[in-house]
């Protein structure tokens, strides 16, 4: 950390900034609390400015990047931190922004604060577009199990195949109730669930549409090579993760995405338990049904071999080693009595080497071409 730098915490809201501004050779922040419009941000830090260079940082929340852009296009260098990892006293039972203010600004000034990759517009902009689509599905699960309960009140009940078939879908429709509200209850369900289901449609076909475009369509024509990843989950592991490179190991990765197991060990004692799900939960949920793919033997189908038509070599036959791999280990895991949901996830963690050293490998080879 520069010596001659004035460093600056923002605790944002809605409506005000409280600015922890501390200069150097001084122990005690002071605290400014400014409307959070970019008039008056921009008059905060050009006065600033005018004295040294200034730093500035703030913690990930509702906010998004768009102060961060505010300020780099101010010419202050900003970090957005991560909330998870700042330090936190167990015995401090008072919060207040001003508090979280003068906090932040000495912790970041210290160097004890993690920034997040900050990504750019478009990148951000396919990140909300995967997003929503999730959102959409999760809509869809909802009015799902809203409408088959529904039925299953009132005794209609689908025994004869499976549901959300054509078959069960006609079953469906062609239910009536007599008595007008508990029909109109009905109709107003189902209504739900279609129209879930073509917005849905409607963003499945933006997303592959996105998917052939710059700067997607190579990286998603490497992912879709692996077992059980198509058009959909590349565009969500690239929207999510953004760029391969900047994890320097695997095992970098794995823990971002929340696959690595949680440890409390003390001396001789070692306890490891479940899976820390502290990282990104999108990109996780991706990669652990993708790895239940890995059940299977080894094989390439039809689909796996259109996907893999005309990708590099390299990346294909690490998709390759990758079902190999993957399939002798999950038989391994069961075969020693772990439980299948288990040993998927230690699948899916693997998997993440696998995809990481595929990306990062092929990236690598195509900047020193």
């Amino acid at each position: 950390m520069e010596k001659d730098t004035t460093y600056v915490a923002l605790d944002d809201s809605k409506r005000k900034i409280v600015a922890g501004i501390l200069r150097p050779d001084e122990t005690a922040p002071e605290l400014r609390e400014i409307p959070n419009d970019p008039q008056h941000i921009r008059r905060l830090f050009t006065r600033l400015q005018r004295e040294r260079p200034v730093t500035a940082c703030y913690e990930a929340g509702v906010s998004g990047y768009d102060l961060y852009r505010q300020l780099r296009a101010l010419g202050v260098a900003c970090d957005v931190i991560a909330p998870a990892l700042t330090p936190r006293r167990p015995g401090r039972r008072i919060k207040t922004d001003r508090r979280d203010a003068a906090k932040l600004v000495h912790l970041y000034r210290a160097g004890e604060l993690t920034a997040i990759h900050v990504p750019d517009e478009v990148e951000e902009a396919g990140r909300d577009l995967t997003r929503c689509r999730d959102d959409i599905r999760r809509d869809v699960l909802r009015w799902r199990h809203r409408v088959l309960k529904l039925l299953a009140r009132h005794g209609r009940l689908y025994l004869v195949g499976r549901n959300w078939s054509q078959a069960h879908w006609r079953w469906i429709r062609e239910q009536r109730f007599d008595l007008p509200p508990l029909q109109r209850a009905f109709e107003a369900s189902l209504f739900a669930l279609e129209q879930a289901l073509a917005r849905q449609a409607e963003l499945d076909q933006e997303i592959e549409a996105l998917a052939e475009t710059a700067p997607y369509r190579e990286p998603v024509g490497w992912l879709r090579c692996f077992r059980g990843i198509d058009t959909l989950s590349a565009m969500i592991l690239l929207a999510e993760v953004v760029d391969f490179q900047r994890f320097h190991r695997p095992r970098e990765l794995m823990a971002y995405l929340g696959l690595v197991p949680s440890e409390y060990s003390s001396g001789e004692t070692q306890r490891r338990g479940a899976l820390t799900k502290a990282g990104n939960a999108h990109a996780r949920r991706i990669l652990v049904e993708a790895a239940w793919h890995y059940r299977h033997r080894p094989t390439v189908g039809h689909a796996l071999a259109t996907r893999s038509h005309g990708q590099p070599p390299a990346v294909v036959a690490q998709a390759w080693r990758a079902q190999q791999r993957l399939h002798r280990r999950y038989r391994h895991l069961v075969g020693h009595g772990k439980r299948p949901p288990v040993a998927v996830a230690a699948i899916a963690r693997e998997l993440v080497g696998f995809i990481w050293a595929a990306m990062t490998g092929h990236e690598s080879r195509l900047q020193t071409a």
